[in-house]
């Protein structure tokens, strides 16, 4: 089969579309034909070998699948061969073929293709686990999002809209922006043209927002731990600018702000349980017509890296 293989970590144009022998099929395993892969952002961190989550070279890119079912083991009872299924995969999402386990699919909802299918479970899931479970959003709480024009933004803009919130969405794109207010933003800010402190105390009456969600980093955390209201929690998705930020914790002190930890995938392999409800909940609210995956961009497999 083909497939997308790093065998090197660093620059992107190092991955080469490379045959490759089919991956056996174990106990508890179902055998995908991948119809599309999502492209996320760790995929990119990966190969520069600058994610957390390191597999051992050579690796088949990819961490998101949709596709057809087309081989199950015998132990394996809630699938069947021709079943359209979503998966994640920890790589090997950019081939035609992957084997994974049980546990990591789910039947794609009949309202999505496979397309829009491949764009859904990363960015939903992480978006979904950080606002309720991390972050504790409430109905009517004011929440700055930043990076809303990127995948998990977005994701979070359009949940946090389903649950009632208030939302404020940053971005450095101003066409990108009218996405994000399409998805239900509020109020939309890009952070590439000044300081927005103000503009989101403004916003919000001079009181500040009670959550801000934040995979960007940088000088947009810097920023975004100022538009706080006291008791406000910030949750830390991630570090798109490139740089970590660290803060002075007295500012935490004084306003008793909560600064939380997100990473969603290890907590669902942590405790998977939670991690199956908060995805069944997700994929009941795309069966209703609820929840829209954004897709910019379309590539053939042999031009993937042109998509990342």
């Amino acid at each position: 089969m083909r497939a997308i293989v790093c065998r090197e970590l660093g620059l992107l144009s190092a991955l080469r579309l490379e045959e490759v022998a089919e991956p056996c099929l174990g106990p508890g395993q179902i055998r995908i034909g991948i119809k599309a892969a999502g492209i996320n952002f760790p995929d990119i961190l990966t190969v520069e070998g600058s994610y957390q989550h390191k597999p051992p070279l050579p690796f088949i890119v990819g961490f998101e699948i949709a596709g057809e079912v087309l081989e199950v083991a015998d132990d394996v009872k809630n699938f069947e061969i021709g079943d359209r299924v979503i998966a994640g995969i920890r790589p090997g999402g950019f081939a035609e073929q992957a084997v994974v386990d049980a546990s990591a699919v789910q039947h794609t909802p009949k309202r999505f293709d496979d397309i829009t299918a491949a764009a859904f479970r990363v960015t939903y899931f992480t978006a979904y686990h950080c606002l309720f479970q991390r972050g504790r959003l409430k109905p009517g709480e004011w929440v700055l999002i930043n990076g809303a024009t990127g995948g998990v933004g977005l994701a979070a803009v359009e949940i946090a809209k389903l649950h009632g919130a208030k939302i404020i969405g940053t971005g450095g794109d101003d066409g990108k922006l009218e996405i994000v207010k399409q998805y239900g933003a509020n109020h939309v800010i890009n952070y590439e043209k000044g300081s927005f402190r103000d503009q989101v105390k403004e916003i919000t009456g001079g009181c500040g927002v009670n959550l801000v969600y934040d995979p960007v980093g940088g000088n947009v955390f810097d920023q975004s731990l100022r538009c706080l209201t006291w008791h406000g929690r910030l949750v830390v998705v991630g570090f798109t600018s490139g740089r970590i930020p660290k803060m002075s914790l007295n500012y935490a002190l004084i306003k008793g702000l909560s600064i939380i930890g997100c990473r969603a995938g290890e907590a669902y392999r942590n405790d998977p349980e939670s991690g199956d409800r908060e995805l069944q909940e997700l994929l009941e609210l795309a069966e209703a017509g609820k929840l829209h995956p954004f897709v910019s961009h379309v590539v053939p497999l042999e031009r993937a890296v042109d998509g990342m």
